[in-house]
């Protein structure tokens, strides 16, 4: 097992992240040791990870950042396409929580979390997420009024995270694995084709076939 953690092309900061966002994710910020994580990533004791992280709380705030802030930058890239730019935002989206498929159940359980430290770390790093959403949103007037948006937003974030957020609930009830390719690919076409119609962008799209076929 070392050996195969020692050719591990990830950086030992990465590796720290990856396996605290799997523990914090499984069993919230109070439920998970620094020395399980240490002995998770292969260190020879805590003070190596402390090398890394001051403390737990600034390790919980790391992974918590790496993951929103990464999307918070999907988002932004496709703010100024607007709904034509809605697919290229959710491939990045869909492409970063399959291979962080617990990101999700993190964020979820930071909002349920009673420690005030994580419901204040979680709110920081959330709220520029939700501005960010909102503004997206914005670009699609006429098809929703301001004072639906947030109603909006909350929506599409439960159909694109709620996914994998619920998988073992998923796997439990249909019976089938959520996280293999092909069931994460006809989650991607259902979700395109969701945010299509809430977007307003079928009508769109027929609009530009008639306008061709009349040319």
């Amino acid at each position: 097992m070392l050996a195969s953690r020692a050719r591990d092309p990830r950086s030992t900061r990465d590796q720290i992240l990856d396996a605290a966002e799997r523990a914090f994710a499984e069993r919230g910020f109070s439920g998970v040791s620094m020395r399980e994580i240490a002995a998770e990533v292969g260190l020879r004791n805590q003070a190596s990870l402390y090398h890394h992280f001051r403390d737990k709380h600034a390790l919980y705030e790391a992974v918590l950042a790496r993951g929103v802030e990464t999307i918070v930058a999907f988002v932004a890239a496709g703010e100024p396409a607007g709904a034509r730019g809605v697919g290229a935002v959710i491939d990045r989206l869909l492409d970063y929580l399959a291979e962080h498929p617990h990101l999700p159940r993190l964020i979820a359980r930071a909002g349920l979390d009673d420690s005030d430290h994580v419901g204040r770390t979680a709110t920081r790093l959330l709220r520029p997420l939700y501005a960010q959403g909102i503004r997206a949103l914005t670009t699609t007037r006429g098809v929703w009024a301001p004072e639906e948006l947030p109603f909006v937003g909350a929506g599409l974030y439960h159909l694109i995270f709620g996914y994998f957020a619920n998988a073992s609930l998923f796997q439990a009830v249909v019976g089938a694995d959520p996280h293999t390719p092909a069931a994460v690919a006809r989650q991607r076409r259902f979700v395109k084709t969701a945010l299509r119609r809430l977007l307003g962008v079928p009508a769109a799209e027929r609009a530009v076939r008639a306008a061709r076929r009349e040319s």
